[in-house]
Parts: structure tokens; sequence; C-alpha cells
């Protein structure tokens, strides 16, 4: 009971069907269709990663840059298709036993070792997304400033601002929004979080267009930005692929999602029309933002479409854009840290049922907020993770090393190991058998990419450190 109810908060960017505290045997109404689960799945993939596309396709030319985007859409499309399989046990189709959750599905057809160490990539994968969009909120609202004094001043004006007091600002502002409970499960969050994420991206998509057509040419080249060196470009190549990376996978919220759909049809056969289709709809959008933000800068391309300053006006149109991109990161943040919260202070409830500490909780109410209870652990055990993510953002304030890094970590063992060794079991398949030497060499392809991507990312991060 304790572990599923702990995974059933594992879902990032997806507003729980049902209560963790509802009883499992009472009957759940799943309403969701395949337009619901189309729209679940391009809130969850469509957010920050956007906006580091057009860099990566400068680094990579309009060959390899467009053709990686596609490779990456079918590889996602692979997985997800593997893991609808995985939903219902035995039968993909009519096995009674339904799988809510990623870890769940882990647990099940790998064992307790196979979960566990899932866990630590999961909650690995939310602590560093959290840091992601730390880095990621200050340099929008630095931009917000930089854009109104180049707008004041003119383009030539200094306009320099610091990153590290909006960090903090940014952390202070997570200290007070995670003592909240169950902060992820409020529906309006998602649904802000899915407005602004498309404002911003469309924003971006928009000036990237109009810079094309004032220019009245298509910059860039068919081997990308030059480097001092082969070394050098391959590095940023690397890079590159981790960024595209982690703009693409979904796949520890493909069975949340899947267990709000109404059956019949059978719920995996409308998740894999769902995933295909939205996946083609996200594809084409980062085609337009990734091609369009190249083709308008060329070699000068900014890591940050947004916030690097390719476009100066309209100033308004910009500020907007990034404040989207806060408000959109502001309730980001609590999405993905949520579930890390539960994991941790379900632990310490097993591990110290009798202190004080951890299990005594204290009414608090706060205005404009309803009431609420509050232990000293989860004061505590919050406040040291939201500094922690802060403080590492200070460190390492680079985005797109810092994007690339996650995308590549997380790509191969969450969107390709986990969901071929579990398509394995589901199926019976055999050692040496077709399937298996075709999803073996597939897997094994893409723990090569993310290997790639992981060491020119780990290269970008130090050079930048150091330089």
């Amino acid at each position: 009971m304790g572990i599923e109810e702990e995974e059933d908060r594992q879902a990032p960017l997806l507003s729980s069907s049902s209560s963790p505290d509802d009883h499992p045997e009472e009957p759940l109404k799943r309403t969701g269709t395949e337009w619901t689960a189309i729209a679940h799945v391009i809130t969850g993939v469509i957010g920050a990663g956007v906006l580091s596309l057009s860099w990566s396709v400068a680094q990579l030319g309009w060959i390899a840059g467009p053709l990686l985007m596609i490779a990456f859409a079918a590889v996602t499309i692979v997985s997800t298709n593997l893991l609808c399989d995985c939903y219902r046990y035995p039968d993909p189709e009519h096995g009674p036993r339904r799988i809510k959750s990623y870890i769940e599905a882990v647990k099940l057809y790998l064992g307790e070792k196979s979960q566990k160490a899932c866990g630590i990539i999961v909650n690995e994968s939310l602590y560093g997304t959290g840091i992601a969009y730390i880095i990621t909120s200050a340099s929008s609202i630095r931009a917000i400033q930089r854009s109104n004094c180049y707008h004041r001043e003119g383009h030539q004006a200094a306009c320099t601002y610091g990153d590290t007091f909006y960090m903090l600002l940014f952390g202070l502002i997570q200290i007070v929004m995670s003592q909240i409970p169950d902060f992820h499960n409020m529906e309006w969050l998602s649904i802000v979080a899915a407005i602004m994420s498309f404002t911003y991206s469309f924003i971006g998509f928009g000036l990237g267009l109009a810079k094309v057509i004032e220019n009245g040419e298509i910059m860039g080249s068919l081997s990308g930005v030059p480097a001092a060196n082969v070394a050098d470009k391959l590095w940023l190549a690397f890079q590159a692929l981790g960024d595209i990376a982690f703009a693409y996978p979904y796949s520890i919220i493909v069975l949340e999602i899947q267990d709000t759909l109404r059956s019949p049809p059978p719920e995996n056969k409308t998740m894999k029309k769902a995933s295909m289709a939205a996946i083609f709809i996200t594809t084409f959008f980062y085609l337009c933002c990734g091609c369009f933000g190249y083709a308008a800068f060329g070699n000068a391309t900014p890591g940050n479409l947004l916030t690097g300053f390719g476009f100066y006006e309209p100033y308004w149109l910009i500020d907007l854009a990034n404040a989207c991109i806060v408000l959109h990161l502001v309730g980001g943040y609590q999405i993905y840290c949520q579930p890390v919260f539960a994991f941790a202070e379900r632990w310490f409830t097993k591990k110290f049922p009798n202190s004080g500490f951890v299990n005594n909780f204290y009414p608090i109410k706060l205005p404009l907020l309803p009431g609420f209870k509050l232990s000293l652990l989860r004061l505590c055990f919050r406040t040291a993770y939201v500094i922690s993510t802060t403080v590492i953002a200070i460190l390492f304030p680079y985005f797109n090393q810092v994007l690339g890094l996650l995308g590549a970590l997380n790509f191969w063992p969450l969107t390709i190991y986990f969901p071929v060794e579990m398509y394995f079991v589901q199926k019976k398949i055999g050692a040496w058998t077709k399937e298996w030497i075709i999803l073996r060499t597939f897997s094994f392809i893409c723990f090569l990419v993310t290997v790639v991507g992981l060491i020119g990312s780990l290269e970008g991060l130090i050079s930048a450190k150091l330089s």
C-alpha cells in the first residue's frame, strides 16, 4: 500500500486522477479520451527545453539538426509504444491489473532492485529539472530588465545584470510554496503551465519567423556554427544532442496519462494513437522553433532564444514571453519537486514512526490560502531541498550545458532501457530472437547517444565554469 501510494505521486506534469488517500477498492471513473491524452502529452513535453533548440540546430547544421530532432521523435514514439503495452498485466489489452505509475511498472516487471535504481534516477531527474528551472527563471527575469534597458538606453547600452539575486528570490518564493502540501495536485497549476509554455513558445517561433522575413534570407549552413578545431565542434555537437534529448522524452508520465483513459477501446491502443499525434504536433512545433531561430540568426544564434537578445523589439512582447516563462517555471518547480518530497517524507515516516519531529503536525493558516498542517520535518527538509537546488544553480548557471547534462543523463535509462526490458518480460521475448536483437541494438545505439551527449555536456559545463 505504501509503495503504491508513493508512486502515485510520481507524475510530474499531470494532475493525479485520484488522491493518494483514496481507497484502492473504490472504483475510479476514468473518462479520458484520445484528445485529453494528446493534451496531457503536449503539456508534459513542451517546456523550457524548446528555448535551446535553435542553438542545438545551429551547432548541428541544416542537415543533422532537423534530422536528429525527427530521430528523437521516432525514438520517443517507439519507447512510448513499448510502455503502453505494460499498463495492463499480464495481458496488454485484457489484463486485470492496472499499473498506474512508471516505478510501479518497473517493480512489477523487473523486481525491487530495478525499482530502487529507477527510483534514484527518477528523483535525480526531478531534482535536476528543479535546478534547470531556477537557472531559466533567473535568466528570464534578467532578460526583462535588459529588454527594458535596451529600449530606454539603446541597443548599444551595457545593460548588464547578474543572475544570483534572481535565483535567491526564486528560491525564497519556492521555500514558501513548498510548505503547501499536495500543491502538485492543484489542477489549475497544470493548466497555467500549459498556457504559459505555449505562449512563450509561440512568441519565440513568431519572432524567429518575423526576423527571417526582415532579413530576406535564410541564414546558417549545412555544417552549423564553425569551431576553432574538430574537437570543439564535436563537444558542441554532443552537447546539442543532450539539449534535444532534454526537450523530448516524457516516459515517466506515460502510464499516469494512460490510467486516465476510459475503456473500451483498449487503453494501450488509445494511448499509442494519442502519443503518435502528440509527438507529430510537438515535432512540427520544435522544427519550426529550432529552424526559424537558426534561420534568423545563423552563427549568432543565442543559447536561449528569448534571453540571448537576438531580438530587441518589440520589447513588450519579449517581456511578455519571459514573464510567461517565469510564471510557468514557478509552478513547474513545484510540479517537479512535490514527488520528491512525498518520496522522502514517506521514507522518514517509515524509518522513524515514533518521532515527534517527523510525525507531529501543526495547523497553519496563511492569508488567501486554505488552512493546512505543517510538520517540522516538512519545514526543514523542503527548505533544505530548495536551498540545495538554488545553491547548485548559482554555482552552475549555464542554461545549455545543464539542460544537455540532464537530457543525456536521463535519456537512455528512463526512455529506452527500462521500457525495453519491461517489454521483453511483458511479451515473453526470448534471447536472440529477431525482435530481441532489434530492440537490443536499438537500446545500445541510444546508449551511445546518451554517452556522447553526457560527455559533451560535462565538457561544456567544466569549460564554462573554468572560463
